[in-house]
């Protein structure tokens, strides 16, 4: 039994792995087989279809992200904080489950295509109407403007957060947690200088470890793991 369940976590880790970097259209079961190993008949021993394979890598990092939302969401911290929280909830989840985000990134869209991932499209709304909810709170507040389309600022945060996993390797010098300040700032406070800023000496912000961030502008590697 134990080497039934190593033998199925290197499945999965191997196809995790070709899934991110190669796309599921691209990548057959003969080459997850061929890399672990196996026979591409042996493979179905753990897994009926590639679809299924691809659930077994989706279901933990979906399930993990619609805990950390209802955690957030169940909390009565005001919506600036909530906001911060559920940036810092994404790039968690993003920062434990690498591969996984990278492919429902990258071919979601794909995906909602098959008859297995059909509910998909009810995690997406699930998702943005957890986003959304907070930054309406704001607004009916008076904590965020109102002259903000909240689902355009919805879009610009959830494709800043969700696309850091990009480029954003964290470490125990620059955690997920100051990623989701700087965030959280820039989309609230911009980068214009406060009032309270103008008198007071000017404090540049500590540089980020250049192993944090790629090197090179516009380079979109895969997250490492």
């Amino acid at each position: 039994m134990a080497e039934s369940l190593d033998r199925r976590q290197q499945i999965i880790a191997c196809a995790a792995a070709f899934f991110a970097s190669r796309g599921v259209a691209a990548t057959t079961v003969r080459q997850i087989a061929d890399e672990v190993g196996i026979l591409s008949g042996s493979l179905y021993h753990h897994f009926d279809s590639k679809e299924a394979i691809i659930e077994a890598i989706l279901g933990p990092y979906l399930e993990d992200l619609r805990h950390r939302y209802a955690e957030v969401l169940a909390g009565e911290n005001d919506p600036a904080t909530r906001l911060r929280e559920l940036v810092r909830a994404s790039l968690d989840t993003a920062a434990a489950h690498p591969h996984a985000t990278e492919i429902y990134q990258n071919d979601v869209n794909y995906l909602r295509g098959l008859a297995r991932f059909h509910y998909l499209k009810d995690v997406a709304r699930e998702v943005q109407n957890a986003w959304l909810g907070v930054i309406e709170a704001g607004v009916s507040s008076g904590a965020f403007r109102p002259d903000i389309d909240t689902r355009v600022f919805y879009r610009f945060i959830r494709d800043a957060v969700w696309l850091s996993v990009r480029w954003f390797h964290p470490s125990p010098d620059n955690p997920t947690s100051r990623l989701a300040d700087q965030c959280t700032a820039i989309f609230l406070d911009g980068l214009a200088a406060r009032p309270t800023d103008v008198d007071a000496p000017a404090q540049a912000a500590p540089p980020t470890p250049p192993a944090a961030v790629d090197a090179v502008d516009g380079a979109a590697p895969a997250p490492a793991g």
